[in-house]
């Protein structure tokens, strides 16, 4: 379990506005390439940029590299439910509250509470909506009962159903895949594969984390050959990664809090490995979970007998951090061993943009970003304003860009 952190008074004044680039419509992929691992992958290496395939991927990491994978799963978590009075009502899975674990929520039969987005919530005053079906589903029973209606985006809901099938179950029935909003279609056959990493494994994510859709079975195997050692934690991305930054001042900008766990053995196999300079995150969210790490070993240290608290979206900028990266790692493991767990469960809300000081990733695998994200912060904190010569070399050759696009394999500005 762990508590909600207090969020720092002390923000960088960053202008959204300075972190953007001119991206046509059509050069947004709308849809995946045939074979996953036949897309561009962009090399950037001590101030160059080399052009390859993401194939080749293994020749250009050193082997005993540390690669991290996140192996969350994406549900299909948006459905279509409808009023007696014919209303459509859309309804966005975000996070569970009741069981408020995935594992346990998932495998729940009969009924289970979730936090949600609600398209056409103006047409939902409350009481109970019937799932929308042209597929014989009507034994299911499956209704939607608004609990409580939040002030602002999300609203709590109750979902129910008859018969013995879990809720996983009756998401795979009932449930859309939530591709992401700029792809401007629907949900299509395909996706429910593509949008999908192949070694996915823990159902939680609204949003797939993409830098991983690219890897096949045979570059993964091109990466044991090598010597890399490959291993996973598990962020579940929520339906924040597509919310826009409005705000001038990134200061002003809210970010949501993820929930993410790591083992003990994972732990300890990345304190060996931070010695070695070479620890490859594939994809941001990856970025986050092991950044976060640090602060969460911070927390071990500073208050070893306290519950964890989330990491707060400002927390690596409120002050001077006295301690190292082993040291941060170590605590964690000791927290972990004092009271016999072998699962590290927390929650990040961190954001990083430039100024912030990386502690874990030396290599960073991922797409290319929307303007003005908090996606293209992070990017730029990690390479600096060669982002730009890297987004403008990407526009001018080819690449295709966001969740279904290109790749790109970045090495950390020091």
């Amino acid at each position: 379990m762990y508590l909600c952190a207090k969020q720092s008074e002390l923000k960088p004044e960053i202008k959204i506005s300075d972190y953007t680039y001119p991206l046509p419509q059509e050069r947004i992929a709308k849809y995946p390439l045939p074979v996953r691992d036949q897309s561009k992958l962009l090399v950037f290496s001590n101030g160059r940029i080399e052009d390859d395939i993401f194939r080749n991927l293994a020749s250009r990491i050193s082997g005993k590299s540390f690669m991290v994978f996140n192996n969350t799963k994406v549900v299909p978590a948006r459905l279509f439910f409808r009023k007696t009075t014919g209303a459509l009502i859309e309804i966005l899975c975000l996070n569970p509250i009741f069981p408020s674990e995935y594992v346990a929520n998932f495998a729940r039969q009969g009924f289970c509470d979730w936090s949600v987005v609600i398209g056409n919530a103006r047409k939902w005053k409350g009481g109970q909506v019937r799932f929308f079906s042209e597929n014989g589903l009507e034994n299911l029973n499956f209704r939607a009962e608004l609990l409580e209606k939040g002030e602002g985006k999300t609203s709590k809901v109750r979902f129910l159903w008859d018969g013995e099938a879990t809720f996983s179950e009756v998401l795979e029935k009932c449930g859309q895949v939530p591709i992401p909003p700029y792809l401007n279609r629907q949900t299509e056959e395909i996706d429910k594969s593509r949008y999908q990493t192949i070694y996915a494994h823990f159902e939680g994510s609204v949003a797939a984390p993409t830098a991983g859709l690219h890897f096949t079975d045979r570059v993964l195997e091109d990466l044991d050959a090598k010597g890399v050692v490959r291993e996973n934690v598990c962020l579940h991305v929520g339906a924040g990664t597509f919310v826009p930054v409005k705000s001038e001042l990134i200061s002003s900008h809210k970010m949501h809090c993820e929930p993410f766990s790591v083992t003990k053995s994972f732990l300890e196999d990345l304190l060996k490995a931070v010695g070695g300079g070479n620890v490859v995150a594939v994809g941001t969210t990856s970025t986050r979970c092991l950044e976060s790490l640090y602060y969460i070993g911070v927390q071990c240290l500073e208050n070893p007998d306290s519950p964890l608290s989330e990491v707060g979206q400002w927390d690596p900028y409120e002050r001077d951090y006295p301690y190292s990266t082993e040291e941060a790692l170590g605590a964690i493991i000791s927290y972990l061993e004092a009271r016999k767990l072998q699962t590290l469960v927390a929650g990040t809300s961190i954001i990083i943009v430039p100024g912030f000081r990386y502690r874990i990733v030396n290599m960073l695998v991922t797409n290319f970003h929307q303007p003005q994200s908090t996606l293209l912060l992070l990017i730029s904190a990690f390479i600096g304003e060669d982002w730009r010569k890297l987004y403008t070399h990407a526009l001018e050759t080819g690449y295709r860009f966001l969740s279904y696009g290109d790749s790109s394999l970045l090495q950390r500005k020091e």
